[in-house]
């Protein structure tokens, strides 16, 4: 490991500028984290650059599979560095708020592994159908191919807006391979196929089988309140979180500070107030319940006579000690 010495590093300026102004505070744990492993790798570097991109020809051949770690977390440049975790501070926000922490963290886990390998099967299919081994011996770096996997799940959770790409309003479904290919036309030193891996992983999530088998294989997950049960943060219709409506809380992940869709769920109230306001209401239903006559609301159903024979027993039980 040694420190990466070159240029006045402006993008690394700017992209601290950007952080600071929008103000750590509003940056999400794991994306903050996120973010910061991949400035520390840019300055520290892990492995230099040629030993960090992932080809077939290094990765396969040579049975290099550390570089599918490697690659996602590295940087060419500066600016390499700045225009790919400013993308990610805005994806990063929304999705993982929606989401919650710990299940984005297993999502950019299993996406930067799966682009990865995605990009070599495309590599590989590109050289036996080009007999071109060029495209073997072709290296990706970034996180690129990270953002476009998460830029389709972020027009699939958020559908029906409009997104500018260059300028241009773009539908936000289509968003995605608009950018790929000006992206591709306006920087041709850039990956296309990594960027199509990206978009191709994020498809296998929002309309394929994998989001079906991480929730199979991450029934363990579970973090700081959140349910242990990955299904209570996807649902297909979009919303996660929650599993019923009302004033209450019927989920347990909450929206952070100051998001809008807190108060259609909670009344705008905090979650202190909002645990008195179940204690208060539990009290309430307990009391008419009992006021009306009604059963017990624990499901026990038993008789007045049932219920004075019961603490009979137990006050003899009391003295008999």
């Amino acid at each position: 490991m040694r420190n990466r010495q070159r240029g006045s590093q402006l993008g690394l300026l700017l992209l601290a500028s950007q952080v600071f102004q929008l103000g750590l505070n509003n940056i999400p744990p794991i994306t903050l984290a996120v973010l910061a492993l991949n400035v520390y790798l840019y300055l520290f570097p892990a492995a230099p650059l040629f030993q960090a991109c992932v080809s077939v020809q290094q990765a396969y051949w040579f049975k290099d599979w550390r570089r599918l770690l490697l690659s996602p977390l590295h940087h060419a440049d500066d600016w390499h560095l700045y225009f790919n975790m400013v993308s990610f501070l805005w994806k990063g926000r929304r999705l993982e708020q929606r989401l919650g922490g710990p299940w984005f963290l297993y999502l950019l886990s299993v996406f930067s592994l799966l682009t990865g390998l995605v990009y070599l099967v495309l590599e590989a299919l590109l050289t036996e159908l080009m007999q071109d081994q060029s495209y073997s011996m072709a290296c990706a770096v970034g996180f690129s191919g990270v953002l476009f996997a998460l830029k389709v799940l972020n027009n699939h959770y958020y559908p029906g807006s409009v997104t500018y790409v260059m300028g241009l309003p773009v539908s936000s479904r289509y968003a995605s391979w608009v950018e790929l290919v000006l992206i591709h036309i306006t920087s041709p030193g850039t990956s296309f196929v990594g960027h199509l891996s990206g978009i191709l992983v994020g498809l296998l999530y929002t309309t394929g089988p994998l989001k079906k088998i991480m929730k199979k294989c991450a029934g363990f997950v579970t973090s700081n309140g959140y349910n242990s049960q990955p299904g209570a943060y996807y649902r297909s219709s979009g919303y996660s979180g929650y599993t019923g409506t009302g004033r209450g809380l019927s989920g347990n992940y909450q929206y952070a500070p100051g998001y809008t869709a807190d108060a259609s769920y909670t009344g705008g109230l905090t979650e202190e107030e909002q645990l008195e306001e179940a204690i208060r209401n539990s009290l309430n239903d307990r009391g008419q319940t009992r006021q009306r006559g009604a059963p017990p609301p624990y499901g026990f159903h038993l008789s007045e006579d049932a219920r004075t024979e019961q603490i009979r027993q137990m006050r003899l039980r009391r003295f008999d000690r």
